[in-house]
C-alpha cells in the first residue's frame, strides 16, 4: 500500500470521529438528545477502530497521536458536557439561569477542562506506570462510555429519570469523573494480557459494544459495562503491582 494512503486511512477514521463529535454538539442544541448520545457512542467505536487500523497498517505517527487527542477533546470532552447540560434541562427539569443550572454549567466546564488536561498530560509525558496501564481514567471511558449511555438509559426509562434528583446527581457525577481523569490512579488499558479468560472477556465485550452501537440497542448494557469497567479498573489499579 502507498505510504501516504496507509497513513491516511487511520487519520480519516479519526477525522470522522471528530465530525461525529461536532455533529453531536449541534444535534444536542436542536434538542435531539438520543441521536446526540448515539453519535458519541459511535465516536467511541471509531476511536477503537482507528487504533486497530493504525497498528494493522503500521501507520502510527506523531501527527496521528496529536490528531486523535484533538478529536477526543471534542468527542469525549466537549460533546458529552454539552449533552449533560441539555439533559439536565430536558430530563432533569432544571430551569435555565437558575442556581442549579449554573452549578451544572460549572460542572460541565470542569469536566471538559479536566478531559483536555488529561489528554495534554498524556501527550507530553509517558505518564503510564506500566505498559498496560493509564495514569488516570481515560476520557473515552468517562465521556464516551458513561455519560452518553447514561443519557440514553434515562431517555429510554422516563419514569426512572423523573424519580431521580438529576439536578444533584449530574453535577456530582461530572465532578467525580473530572477528578478521576486528572488523577494518577492506575487504570488498565484494553490490550491482550496473560490471562486467556481476561482476553476472552475483553474481546466478547468489545464485540457486544459494537453491536449495541451499530444497532442503537441496549444502552442499558453500555451503561452497565461502563460502570463495571470503571469500578473494576480503579480497583485493579489499586491492588495490582506497579508493573503489568
Amino acid at each position: 500500500m502507498n505510504i501516504k494512503l496507509r497513513y491516511t486511512v487511520p487519520n480519516s477514521v479519526t477525522a470522522l470521529s471528530l465530525l461525529f463529535g461536532i455533529s453531536s454538539i449541534i444535534t444536542t442544541q436542536f434538542g435531539q438528545l438520543e441521536l446526540a448520545a448515539w453519535l458519541i457512542v459511535w465516536c467511541g467505536l471509531l476511536d477503537t477502530l482507528d487504533g486497530v487500523v493504525a497498528r494493522l497498517l503500521k501507520a502510527t505517527s506523531s501527527f496521528g497521536a496529536e490528531f486523535d487527542s484533538m478529536a477526543d477533546v471534542v468527542s469525549f470532552g466537549v460533546a458529552p458536557a454539552v449533552l449533560m447540560l441539555n439533559a439536565g434541562v430536558q430530563l432533569g427539569g432544571i430551569e435555565v439561569a437558575s442556581e442549579q443550572f449554573w452549578v451544572l454549567l460549572l460542572a460541565c466546564g470542569v469536566f471538559a477542562l479536566a478531559g483536555a488536561m488529561r489528554l495534554a498530560r498524556f501527550n507530553l509525558t509517558s505518564d503510564t506506570p506500566g505498559s498496560g496501564w493509564f495514569a488516570g481514567v481515560p476520557i473515552t471511558v468517562a465521556g464516551g462510555g458513561l455519560l452518553s449511555s447514561l443519557v440514553l438509559v434515562l431517555i429510554h426509562h422516563q419514569p426512572l429519570a423523573e424519580s431521580l434528583p438529576l439536578q444533584q446527581y449530574f453535577p456530582l457525577l461530572l465532578f467525580v469523573l473530572a477528578i478521576l481523569m486528572i488523577s494518577r490512579i492506575r487504570f488498565p488499558k484494553a490490550k491482550l494480557r496473560k490471562s486467556k479468560l481476561l482476553n476472552a472477556f475483553q474481546i466478547v465485550n468489545i464485540g457486544l459494544i459494537f453491536f449495541c452501537g451499530i444497532t442503537r440497542q441496549f444502552p442499558e448494557y453500555l451503561l452497565g459495562i461502563g460502570v463495571f469497567l470503571l469500578v473494576a479498573g480503579v480497583i485493579a489499579g489499586r491492588i495490582t503491582k506497579d508493573k503489568a
